[in-house]
């Protein structure tokens, strides 16, 4: 089979494969659903199938796309080939370790007799073996459920091995490149592949890469021509070839794996769908069980579940059950001389009598419909315990009438009080009804 032949061939392959791709592509655009298998998001990369063998070739040239120096004036293009190994580290990057083989040739056919700088032709022979970062472009995919078809973009480095073979003008024979030190093993030198391509599905586990890769050598005798002012040589390789994943068949390839896809089926999924609806349920309930609790038909401040009086009407001052205060009137039968007379307690108690509620009921009346009126409040005890404990239990005294009052509707601010203990006392505190006249709260007018 001559090289025409075999390009043809090859050729015809790579359409037929690249047709599956195309129409597998075509036929996940339509998917409503796809499977992802067990795989989950956030869930690792042991979930997938993530290494990878791959076999191409292709076309090698001592030129690139993007221009430079060749120092012969003809390019030749010779059949190049290679095999790879991946580790897809995530969905965007992996790993890849490549190792190539094949030729590089170039004539001066258009100098003038066919030479130049002393050279007709070359034909390089070389292996190379790098390793490169794989980036995959354009992963989310938000038209199709599950990826077809992945563009990337690779960049590495590593070393190649050759050894040149040459025609000068001298002489017509092919002579083999020697070294500096006149030794002919082949020359190693640093290899800095940048290349991209497009990767097309044919199954889960095999897929069609087509593809295009610049090499840049850090020496200048690939070409088997080292000028005095050297460039880096350089060479290109296009080429195709067939990737299997390795792996179960259970575990998803994670290059195909679309993870918004992957997300929308977790959010989908039946239970949790259930899960959350019964989720809302509750939390409904709860919110009705709160609103009953604030309930307040009739406006009195009290939840109806506390309310012992529901449908007080509006603004009836009311107690923690909810039930109407009864406040003394203004015109109370009480008179002036009566409201304002001292309040008796018994013995080490700042406990009102109940004996005294009809003087102070009439206190608060006259303080309610006299709003300028404010009062001070003096507490006494008598001699018995110490001098300490009488001061304070003379102000819990007068406190207590304080609490009586602002509780019957007198403003608190209009209220001072003041612990005086076993000063002043009103009668002798040796004799049992002296001590009795002395456990007093005074009221002193303003």
């Amino acid at each position: 089979m001559n090289y025409s032949t075999l390009k043809k061939t090859v050729a015809l392959s790579f359409a037929s494969l690249l047709a599956v791709g195309v129409a597998n592509a075509q036929t996940d655009s339509t998917m409503s659903t796809t499977s992802t298998g067990t795989a989950k998001v956030f869930g690792g990369r042991g979930q997938y199938k993530t290494w990878s063998f791959g076999l191409n070739a292709g076309a090698l040239s001592p030129v690139i796309a993007i221009g430079g120096v060749h120092d012969y004036t003809n390019k030749k293009i010779n059949l190049g080939y290679g095999a790879s190994l991946r580790w897809q580290l995530a969905h965007s990057f992996g790993l890849q370790l490549d190792a190539h083989g094949g030729k590089i040739g170039g004539d001066n056919a258009d100098a003038p007799g066919g030479v130049r700088d002393g050279m007709r032709s070359y034909q390089t022979r070389f292996w190379s073996g790098t390793l490169s970062g794989v980036v995959n472009v354009a992963t989310i995919d938000f038209l199709r459920r599950k990826n077809s078809v992945n563009f990337f973009v690779t960049a590495g480095g590593g070393m190649i091995w050759y050894n040149p073979r040459y025609v000068t003008a001298a002489s017509s024979t092919e002579q083999r490149y020697t070294n500096a030190d006149g030794s002919d093993h082949h020359v190693k030198s640093l290899v800095i592949p940048v290349g991209a391509g497009v990767k097309f599905r044919l199954s889960d586990a095999w897929a069609l890469n087509l593809g295009y890769t610049a090499n840049f050598t850090d020496d200048d005798n690939l070409d088997a021509l080292k000028r005095a002012y050297p460039t880096k040589d350089k060479y290109s390789y296009g080429y195709g070839g067939l990737e299997w994943t390795l792996g179960s068949s259970s575990k998803p390839n994670l290059d195909w794996v679309n993870p918004v896809a992957m997300m929308y089926d977790e959010l989908y999924d039946a239970a949790l769908r259930q899960e959350v609806e019964a989720l809302k349920g509750r939390v409904t309930n709860v919110e009705n069980a709160v609103n009953d609790l604030k309930k307040d038909s009739d406006g009195d401040g009290v939840s109806d579940q506390f309310d012992k009086c529901p449908n007080t009407p509006a603004g009836t001052v009311v107690d923690g059950a909810g039930c109407p205060i009864k406040l003394p009137t203004a015109d109370s039968t009480a008179n002036t001389a009566e409201a304002y007379s001292n309040i008796q307690f018994d013995f080490d108690s700042s406990v009102l009598r109940t004996s005294s509620y009809s003087v102070l009921d009439a206190v608060s009346a006259d303080m309610r419909s006299n709003s300028g009126k404010t009062v001070e409040l003096n507490g006494y005890a008598s001699s018995e315990g110490t001098a300490a404990h009488n001061l304070r239990l003379s102000k819990d005294r007068a406190n207590s009438v304080k609490t009586y009052l602002v509780n019957s509707g007198v403003e608190a601010k209009r209220i001072k009080v003041k612990g005086l203990g076993e000063t002043n006392p009103i009668a002798d505190n040796s004799t049992e009804e002296g001590r009795v006249m002395n456990r007093r709260v005074e009221f002193k007018q303003k």
